[in-house]
C-alpha cells in the first residue's frame, strides 16, 4: 500500500514538472511560431516604401516643368513636362504645344526662352530646348522590370493664380503593353504631360489624361525611341 502511494506521488510530481516545462518552453515556442508576423512585416514594408517615396519626390521635383499655352483661338492650356538633359532639353506632350500658340515654360521659378526641336504627332511627344543649363535630371527606368500592381507616382504641375506648383499623386499600375501604361489614378486634364515614376524615382512614362480623367502613360520605350536613346 505504501509503495503504491509512493508511486502515485512520484507520477504526480513528474506530471507536474512536465506541465511546468511545457508551459515555460514548449507552449511559448508554439505561440511564437504561430504569431501573425506577416502583419508586422507588412507594416515595415509600407514604412520603407513611404520613406522611399518621399526621397524620390525630393529627387525629381526640380526636374518638373510647367507648361502654359495660349492657342490662336485664345484658349489657355495648362500642363507639365520633364527635364531630360542638364543643358535644357525637356520633353512634353505635343498636344500641349500646338503648331500655333503662345507658349511659356516654367521651371524653378524661371520662364526661359525656348526652341522646339522635334515633334512626333503620332506618339504625342515634343522635344523643346530651354535656354538654361545646370538643370536637375532624372533616371530612366528599365522597361523589362515593369510589373502590374507596382506602386507608382505622378509628378506634375498645377497652376494656382497662374503660378505653377509641383504636385504629387500615387497609385499602382493596372496593366500595360508596348503602347501604354494604364494606372488606377484619375486626374484633371491640367496634369497632362506629367511624369509617371516608379518608387525609386525613375521615369516610367509621360501621362495623358482622357475625357474620363483616367491616367495613362506613354511608356519609356517610346520616349527613348523619340529621344534617340
Amino acid at each position: 500500500m505504501t509503495k503504491n502511494i509512493s508511486k502515485i506521488i512520484i507520477i504526480f510530481i513528474i506530471s507536474l514538472c512536465g506541465g511546468l516545462l511545457g508551459s515555460q518552453i514548449v507552449w511559448p515556442s508554439y505561440q511564437s511560431a504561430n504569431l501573425p508576423t506577416s502583419i508586422i512585416e507588412s507594416k515595415e514594408i509600407v514604412i520603407q516604401e513611404n520613406v522611399a517615396l518621399q526621397d524620390s519626390v525630393q529627387k525629381i521635383q526640380k526636374s518638373i516643368v510647367g507648361v502654359r499655352t495660349k492657342t490662336k483661338e485664345g484658349k489657355i492650356i495648362f500642363g507639365s513636362g520633364l527635364v531630360v538633359t542638364s543643358d535644357g532639353l525637356i520633353i512634353t506632350l505635343s498636344e500641349l504645344v500646338p503648331l500655333k500658340g503662345d507658349f511659356t515654360f516654367f521651371i524653378n521659378s524661371k520662364t526661359p526662352n525656348w526652341q522646339i526641336l522635334k515633334r512626333d504627332v503620332e506618339n504625342n511627344l515634343i522635344l523643346v530646348k530651354l535656354d538654361l543649363n545646370d538643370l536637375m535630371t532624372i533616371s530612366f527606368s528599365n522597361r523589362d522590370e515593369l510589373k502590374a500592381g507596382e506602386r507608382v507616382f505622378i509628378g506634375g504641375t498645377i497652376f494656382d493664380n497662374n503660378k505653377p506648383l509641383v504636385t504629387i499623386n500615387e497609385g499602382i499600375i493596372k496593366f500595360f503593353n508596348e503602347e501604354y501604361i494604364r494606372t488606377n489614378m484619375f486626374e484633371k486634364k491640367t496634369l497632362s504631360g506629367s511624369a509617371l515614376f516608379n518608387i525609386k524615382g525613375e521615369l516610367l512614362g509621360l501621362n495623358t489624361i482622357d475625357d474620363e480623367e483616367r491616367v495613362t502613360a506613354i511608356p519609356i520605350n517610346k520616349i527613348k525611341d523619340f529621344l534617340g536613346y
